[in-house]
């Protein structure tokens, strides 16, 4: 089944390069595409968080990933799906990170920690709410807590 998803809006920062680190610093603003209404971001100053969603255009057709493999390439991680991960090279090729909200524009947002190079395409817009959040405390294996520790810095 094949469905037909058009781009809201698109990053503007100075991240011109895929790079896999140090994402934490970065302020992006994020554009909202001629169609979309100004109206559209009425009342979103009212979190202090979003989820943005957004295509990794980029990503090459050949560079997709379907089976598991080493994270980064890293031998010393063991090798898991790539549902199983959060790298770019997946088959659908959806990227989704919450930032921070710092300021409202009349037709864009000023977010803090988006992972999204300049000129990515953002397919949709969330507000974070306590709500959606997990109840519980999130578990995760430890390569992924190693493999993390210069992400956002």
């Amino acid at each position: 089944m094949q469905y037909t998803i058009q781009s809201i809006a698109t990053v503007r920062n100075n991240r011109q390069m895929l790079k896999d680190d140090h994402w934490g610093e970065i302020i992006s603003t994020i554009e909202l595409a001629d169609y979309i209404q100004e109206a559209s971001l009425k009342g979103i100053e009212d979190f202090s968080h979003l989820e943005i969603i957004f295509y990794f255009d980029k990503v090459t057709d050949d560079q997709i990933q379907y089976e598991a493999r080493h994270p980064r390439n890293n031998h010393d991680y063991p090798e898991v799906g790539i549902f199983a991960q959060r790298g770019k090279n997946r088959p659908n090729k959806l990227g989704s990170t919450i930032v921070a909200l710092l300021e409202v524009k009349s037709r864009g947002l000023i977010v803090q920690g988006l992972d999204a190079i300049d000129g990515t395409p953002i397919l949709d817009i969330k507000p974070v709410m306590k709500e959606f959040l997990p109840k519980e405390d999130v578990k995760q294996p430890a390569w992924s807590i190693d493999l993390m520790k210069a992400y956002w810095a």
